[in-house]
């Protein structure tokens, strides 16, 4: 529900990693695959199990959230009170870390794209589509974002070679969402203009960091700066298109509003910065792990808190997704390299 850098200096928003492509999360995040700001390399108090095991809970909860927010308040709402309060969050950690916002115009018009594709246009959709599609379904569509990913980084990155392996993976996965689906069944009681929607916001997200890899790498302000700015903007991006597409809301009700806030604060805004420290203590390859907890947890939490029903073929082809996704984000080295296979 909102995201990391080839450099320092990319924002965490949007990681476009050396080789196997970045894995997307809500909330426009991905895993970062460089080493973040120097004062969040500090080793943190916690063991980095407990955060790992907190940020799965936390991006896995957020399609539940945005379900209980659209209860309450329409799509473009949910997104601004979301993106309101993740800003606020970055903002309090700029002012205790005393990072400046980003400089020089073309950085911020830059952000402001990267701010359209990682966080205004993919929060929203995921909310327009939990309108009419089980929170569950949302949360496995999210997964397929590192199959767009390896598909688009063949064609818009270079340095992105295919391989048996990859290729592999492409149509494990997407034969796993064919499965999600129902493709044998035509496609029987699926709503297909929600679930649309919720795969164009996976879609989006490994847009936004071709985008940004090509673009903001080497800007020279510090990934939080960067992060910070661009949730700034497409905070800006949705207040001014909220107010023509919806009216205001005639009260506030308070699990809807509890639910939009938690899903902001935690999710878009405290979840990056659990994210940079544990990428600085265990490196990006056990951090982007988390990725493969997020739909396990969604569905569990649509099935028990919600009582959405859930079909056999939902958690086997989730199953057969994450496993492409797993292929697609693997590379073999050579012997003696003296590094190991990233998952």
């Amino acid at each position: 529900m909102s995201a990391p850098a080839t450099s320092r200096n990319t924002p965490s928003t949007a990681t476009p990693p050396a080789d196997p492509p970045a894995t997307a999360l809500p909330g426009g995040a991905t895993t970062p695959h460089a080493p973040p700001d120097p004062v969040s390399a500090a080793r943190p108090k916690l063991d980095w199990r407990i955060r790992f095991g907190a940020l799965s809970l936390i991006w896995g909860f957020s399609f539940l959230l945005i379900k209980v927010g659209t209860e309450g308040y329409a799509p473009f709402q949910v997104t601004l009170g979301r993106l309101l309060s993740g800003t606020a969050v970055l903002a309090v950690a700029m002012a205790v870390r005393r990072e400046r916002p980003p400089r020089g115009a073309r950085t911020w018009g830059h952000l402001a794209v990267a701010a359209f594709l990682l966080n205004a246009l993919p929060f929203s959709l995921f909310a327009y589509a939990e309108l009419s599609i089980p929170s569950t379904l949302a949360g496995i569509c999210n997964a397929t974002s590192p199959l767009w990913g390896m598909a688009l980084s063949l064609v818009a990155l270079s340095e992105d070679r295919p391989t048996r392996r990859r290729v592999a993976g492409l149509g494990l996965g997407f034969l796993g969402v064919l499965t999600v689906l129902g493709a044998w069944q035509g496609f029987s009681g699926l709503d297909f203009s929600g679930t649309a929607m919720a795969l164009l916001a996976s879609l989006s997200y490994p847009i936004g960091w071709i985008y940004v890899r090509r673009t903001l790498a080497g800007s020279g302000s510090s990934a939080l700066s960067l992060t910070g700015g661009q949730l700034f903007l497409g905070t800006v991006q949705i207040a001014l298109v909220t107010p023509v597409f919806t009216s205001f809301p005639g009260g506030f009700p308070l699990l809807p509003t509890l639910a939009v806030v938690a899903l902001g604060a935690l999710g878009t805004g405290f979840a990056v910065l659990v994210q940079y420290g544990l990428v600085a203590e265990v490196g990006p390859t056990t951090a982007q792990m988390v990725t493969y907890f997020i739909p396990v947890i969604a569905t569990t939490a649509g099935v028990v808190v919600l009582g959405e029903r859930l079909s056999w073929n939902t958690p086997v082809g989730a199953l057969v997704v994450l496993a492409g996704a797993a292929l697609t984000q693997s590379r073999r080295h050579s012997t003696g390299s003296g590094s190991e296979a990233q998952p």
